[in-house]
């Protein structure tokens, strides 16, 4: 194992071990404080949280992408997430902080591009390469 791909499958293990403490947050720690439709958007960015967790170990796995493209998709995919689930989950639980967080709205699709973009890089590596 190379060390770009020691870095994705510890940085993929983080987002999967935070998205399941996130969704045991969710649905243990919250579903008192929030409506349902909070609880279900909080749980939309644990699920491609999830998904984005198991993309990274695909893109680690497959010998036929570069290096240097495995970095450019492991970028993608951190940022994407962190714009994405992060505004979701802080849109969720607005109405439990005392600032208004709605002005991250905006973040969420940003985040959602970012993460379009990682798979159809990922696809464009893909048909690049020679197997």
């Amino acid at each position: 194992m190379n060390q770009i791909e020691k870095k994705i499958f510890c940085i993929a293990t983080l987002i999967g071990l935070s998205a399941v403490v996130l969704g045991a947050f969710a649905v243990h720690g919250l579903q008192y404080n929030l409506n349902e439709a909070s609880i279900k958007s909080f749980l939309t960015g644990v699920r491609y949280q999830f998904y984005h967790a198991f993309f990274l170990f695909i893109v680690g796995l497959i010998p036929s992408i570069k290096q240097y493209q495995k970095k450019i998709i492991l970028w993608l995919v951190s940022t994407g997430v962190v714009l994405f689930s992060m505004s979701i989950y802080l849109l969720s639980i607005n109405k439990l902080t005392p600032y208004d967080l709605t002005f991250l709205g905006p973040i969420t699709p940003i985040g959602g591009i970012v993460l379009i973009s990682a798979w159809i890089t990922f696809l464009y590596y893909i048909m690049k390469s020679k197997i």
